[in-house]
């Protein structure tokens, strides 16, 4: 892809602190420093969380699951910022204030390369309807978190790897 078209990320250090910009698909071919912001959808009563399998086609974690909304920093943009525009793009809700629940910092592997990320969970409460970005989700459906646990433990179950840092903090057990 010709990288003056291609989608630029937020590049960080390992410390968390922004040190400039690159195309996405240099930030994953290298493994470099970057970060993402995802949103956990409750119901209301907080007894469902929402979750979604990603499409076949994304460039990370084609098909696998997760409970999380969301995507990487644009340049210059802050966190709550990104949980807000991958809430609307991916689920089509809007007019709700992500608020803060956890934040990590994931150095995986993914597809035999290096994978470096700083996580930022944020929560929602919401009944309303979803609408799925049909790029970006293929399903979904809403599970009660010990519903959620049990499928996590089943090593077999496909589940986004950078989430999987942060679901101590997130399910209610």
């Amino acid at each position: 892809m010709d990288e003056t078209r291609e989608e630029t990320v937020a590049v960080y250090d390992a410390d968390g602190d922004v040190v400039g910009a690159a195309p996405r698909s240099r930030v994953y071919a290298e493994g470099l420093w970057h970060a993402s912001a995802g949103v956990l959808v409750r119901s209301t009563d907080g007894n469902r969380i929402y979750v979604h399998r990603r499409s076949d086609t994304k460039a990370v974690f084609a098909g696998m699951h997760d409970c999380l909304a969301g995507g990487v920093l644009d340049p210059g943009e802050a966190p709550l910022q990104a949980a807000t525009r991958e809430l609307h793009e991916e689920l089509g809700i809007t007019g709700l204030i992500p608020t803060p629940l956890a934040s990590a910092s994931w150095d995986g592997e993914w597809a035999g390369r290096p994978m470096r990320c700083h996580l930022f969970a944020f929560g929602v409460s919401y009944d309303g309807p979803i609408r799925h970005q049909a790029e970006e989700i293929v399903d979904g459906w809403w599970w009660t978190d010990g519903e959620l646990a049990q499928r996590l433990a089943d090593p077999d179950w496909l589940f986004v790897p950078d989430t999987r840092v942060l679901i101590p903090k997130l399910l209610r057990r």
